[in-house]
């Protein structure tokens, strides 16, 4: 029998749900697949049956793991194109919502600037993947986009012939990095385009943008990916419930 190697001051079930976390990033179950069964899961680390249950309830509400009715438990695949579609129009002159495609535009190895090192949580100078994407619309430009990846995490990315990168990142992490995005957090801010901004999203100079700021992380909540999307402020939309 098993017992989650975590801080022994916390509760039996947050520990069992930090050790799962720790065995989802180390891809034991890849995104879409189940989990053993909660009576598999007492039976390996020696623990009740409700400790697995609210263990694993920790882990669906973090949007780690699903429940399927009548079929198991399952890792959860991330669905972050969702936050762009809340911020902007994504659509076609026919008015259908598309995911835009996404055209790389400049990938270099780069020491980490003060601000990206903060943000990854690694020292100022280290080296970072710096990734330079635009994202269009039937060829019209809608978001001009800086991605940071922390080097000795990412290195394959550097490698890859940039016409297999696809219109989402996230499947190609996971598959060519073993790294999964399960959470991130997101600034939204406004600025004026600068004049690679404007050249590049076909702006008059100093257009209004609105800036997503993007903080991915594991399921362990470390940081994976730092990133800031520009887009024209024409095209923001912003929509919130208030009950």
């Amino acid at each position: 029998m098993n017992s989650a190697p975590r801080d022994g001051r916390l509760p039996r079930y947050q520990r069992l749900r930090d050790d799962l976390a720790a065995r989802i990033n180390r891809n034991e179950w890849r995104p879409g697949e189940p989990i053993p069964s909660e009576a598999e899961l007492g039976a390996h680390y020696g623990v009740a049956i409700g400790t697995v249950r609210k263990a694993i309830d920790q882990l669906v509400a973090d949007a780690a793991l699903e429940r399927q009715q009548g079929r198991g438990t399952f890792v959860r695949r991330a669905r972050f194109n969702s936050s762009l579609f809340r911020f902007f129009r994504f659509q076609s002159e026919s008015g259908e919502r598309r995911v835009p495609k996404s055209r790389i535009l400049r990938r270099r190895s780069v020491p980490a600037t003060s601000a990206v090192a903060s943000a990854l949580r690694m020292p100022v100078g280290e080296p970072v993947v710096s990734l330079s994407r635009l994202r269009l619309i039937d060829d019209v430009p809608l978001l001009a986009e800086e991605i940071w990846l922390q080097q000795s995490r990412f290195a394959p990315i550097l490698e890859i012939d940039t016409a297999e990168f696809g219109d989402l990142l996230y499947p190609l992490y996971e598959e060519r990095c073993g790294e999964v995005v399960v959470s991130a957090e997101e600034i939204l801010t406004v600025e004026t385009a600068n004049e690679m901004q404007a050249r590049l999203l076909r702006l008059e100079a100093h257009a209004p943008l609105i800036v997503i700021e993007r903080l991915a992380l594991d399921l362990e909540r470390r940081p994976i990916e730092w990133r800031r999307s520009r887009g024209p402020a024409d095209r923001f939309r912003y929509h919130a419930e208030i009950r």
